[in-house]
């Protein structure tokens, strides 16, 4: 009995998850959106950050107030980590939103990143 459960769970789970190929597609293209959102943002006067990209994996560093925030894929469980302000951010793909949210606030990406900038700016 033990065993059909899992079975059933794990089917049901599977079969509403990205496949990862369709989940590395979604977040290559989130990814790049967002990256070129930031280097407007950063040659603002005084944008105080500055943006890279390394093996898929965005980092934004602060001089001041001193600081990191690192976004990065996380295929295995199909979602974008955001590592900010001391916190882990993950975000789902939201098929209705055609967008990877924060399901707890329903922040799109780039709206979460913008507010959680704007956060550590003002420490």
């Amino acid at each position: 009995m033990a065993h059909a459960f899992y079975y059933l769970v794990r089917t049901c789970y599977t079969v509403a998850m990205l496949d990862e190929l369709e989940f590395r597609r979604l977040a290559e293209i989130a990814l790049n959106s967002l990256m070129r959102h930031l280097i407007a943002r950063e040659e603002e006067a005084e944008s105080r950050f500055e943006v890279d990209e390394q093996g898929g994996v965005l980092n934004i560093a602060f001089e001041e107030p001193a600081g990191k925030f690192v976004i990065t894929p996380n295929a295995p469980v199909r979602q974008i980590w955001i590592s900010a302000l001391s916190t882990s951010f993950k975000l789902d793909w939201n098929e209705a939103a055609a967008a990877f949210i924060l399901p707890r606030t329903g922040e799109h990406l780039i709206a979460l990143v913008d507010r959680l900038i704007d956060e550590h700016l003002q420490e």
